[in-house]
């Protein structure tokens, strides 16, 4: 098997997140699996072999020649299949929570030690038109085609496609949507096109309350042109919508990386927030705060979180990645005091208004990396709560965490090769799984939110033995000979991957080795991390460019380098 080779065959599952296997017979004694992204289980498909190395094979997925028996419903968008939202909307329901459910088992059976429960995947109390949040993109179908705004094309980071009947979203998003391109293509507005950095119009961000129906329209642009929107605006308003406008936001974004994100917004109309009901509680939400984007689906998830933690009534609770503090106030009414953590700015301020609005008194709210906010937080907790990005914890802080010793910890993760991974040091550290279930907070795509329940189990008695060495006047005890050593310890070596993952996280853009090499060239740094390292590397490069630079200069004060 080779590069450029074209075969067929059938799916035989799917591996999260999105990985077809196709069994491929090279010869009658010789045959092997195929990774094929972008096909449903027991589609027969043709591919072509577009990465193949140390044994292992990865398949661009070209044609589908048959369609798969447990596609038993017709496509309820008209962009499907090209467009890479919803992967499943073909399949029963059913059938997806049961393709999920194998997923989860086939990484959590072999990350956990030993037996557990599994209790299986929860179903989102809505399957369609559940998304409280969804950022549509402006662009063009094709090159030099005209005005797009929705989705991008399956597999493409340039492509989109208009999504006038997204099923994802309230049919109040996409009547919004529809509105503003018809205003952008009949005047002939230019897109910001991310290879020449160049153009106006770049995301159109709404969110909309499922329980309020309070909607906010955040329209995204760069500075590079300048447009009256007044009669936008009017437009808007006059649409006949289930739910109303409160805001109409201009974003402007002049940042090379292709994220939303704000250097200076305008309040066009009303607002710059809504609101949102869940679980009897009302949220302040703001353009930028995090909330679980399915609100049905994360009632769901928190009353599985509370049953998880068991009784708290007169214990402390760390709620770590905390975002708007929606976990934090779901426990605060059953727990002494809860206390979260997160490093967004504005999500924190926004969780300490929504508590005071919700009359809740013993919850307070931290901004800050939780890696160097659990040093200066005096309390300790009971139990804990883990809440993480998609990528996990980071691997300073995990320990750092682990070393408070509670007794249960409840990890919700929102990508479980990211928790399998965290999983692995957790249960080196003394903690058993008990239990684990998920909630299908994104139904028709291939995440899921995974929640587990861990605990530490305590040994029954205790022995204290005193061990001191040397005699008289100069016995040490064991305790003081760990605590020196603990002062000569090395720091963690900072790897180049490390730099790269926290540009990529904090700034939506990645670096490359050699540009790292120049900037630490030019501290006067060691540049090399592994014994390895390309002849490539070593030479004289070109100086990254100054965003990337100064990037990577936050990094190194980041992991203390310098």
């Amino acid at each position: 098997m080779k590069k450029g080779q074209i075969f067929e065959g059938i799916i035989e599952r799917v591996d999260f997140p999105n990985k077809g296997l196709v069994k491929v017979e090279e010869d009658e004694k010789d045959s092997r699996y195929v990774t094929v992204k972008n096909a449903i289980p027991g589609q027969k498909v043709r591919f072509i072999i577009n990465k193949f190395k140390r044994g292992n094979a990865e398949g661009r997925l070209l044609e589908i020649l048959e369609k798969s028996p447990l596609e038993t419903r017709k496509p309820v968008c008209s962009i499907f299949p090209s467009c890479g939202g919803c992967m499943y909307q073909t399949m029963s329901y059913e059938e997806q929570m049961k393709m999920k459910e194998g997923q989860i088992r086939r990484i959590m059976d072999e990350a956990v030690d030993g037996e557990y429960l599994f209790e299986g995947v929860k179903e989102s109390p809505k399957e369609f038109a559940y998304r409280n949040k969804m950022e549509f993109s402006f662009g063009d179908e094709y090159k030099d085609g005209p005005l797009s705004l929705g989705l991008h094309k399956k597999g493409s980071t340039y492509d989109v496609l208009t999504a006038s009947d997204c099923k994802l979203v309230h049919e109040d998003m996409n009547k919004i949507l529809m509105c503003v391109l018809k205003y952008f293509q009949e005047r002939k507005i230019s897109y910001y096109k991310k290879m020449q950095h160049v153009g106006y119009l770049r995301h159109l961000l709404l969110r909309r309350g499922d329980t309020t129906g309070e909607i906010l329209v955040n329209l995204v642009t760069t500075t590079q042109e300048k447009h009256d929107l007044s009669e936008l605006t009017e437009q808007l308003l006059q649409l006949p919508l289930e739910g109303k406008i409160v805001g109409i936001l201009h974003i402007l974004n002049d940042s090379l990386s292709d994220v939303v994100k704000s250097d200076e917004t305008q309040i066009l109309y009303g607002q710059d927030f809504f609101y949102e009901k869940l679980l009897g509680l009302e949220f302040k939400i703001t353009p930028f705060s995090f909330f679980q984007p399915n609100t049905k689906g994360a009632e769901v998830l928190y009353e599985t979180v509370r049953e998880y933690i068991g009784d708290i009534r007169d214990l402390t609770v760390f709620d770590l990645f905390s975002g708007t503090g929606t976990i934090s106030q779901v426990l605060a009414p059953v727990a002494k005091k809860v206390i979260g953590v997160e490093i967004v700015e504005e999500a924190v301020e926004a969780a300490k208004e929504n508590a005071a609005r919700n009359g809740l008194t013993n919850c307070e709210f931290i901004a800050g990396d939780v890696f160097k906010v659990l040093d200066d937080i005096k309390e300790k907790p009971d139990v804990i709560i883990l809440d993480p990005p998609r990528d996990g914890i980071h691997p300073k802080a995990l320990p750092k965490i682990l070393d408070y010793g509670v007794d249960r910890i409840v990890y919700i993760s929102c990508k479980m090769t990211s928790l399998a991974r965290d999983l692995e040091l957790i249960q080196q550290r003394g903690y058993t799984v008990e239990k684990m279930t998920a909630v299908d907070q994104f139904c028709e795509t291939v995440h899921v939110e995974t929640i587990v329940l861990l605990s530490h189990k305590s040994p029954d008695s205790v022995i204290n033995v005193k061990v001191e060495f040397g005699e008289g006047d100069d016995k040490i005890s064991l305790d003081a000979i760990a605590e020196r050593a603990k002062k000569y310890q090395p720091k963690p070596k900072v790897t180049y991957k490390m730099i790269q993952e926290y540009v990529e996280k904090k700034y939506g853009f990645k670096v490359n080795t050699a540009y790292i090499a120049e900037v630490k060239r030019s501290l006067g740094l060691t540049m090399y991390d592994a014994s390895n390292v390309t002849e490539e590397l070593k030479q004289s490069r070109k100086q990254p460019p100054k965003e990337k630079a100064e990037a990577i200069m936050e990094a190194l004060k980041y992991f203390e380098v310098i």
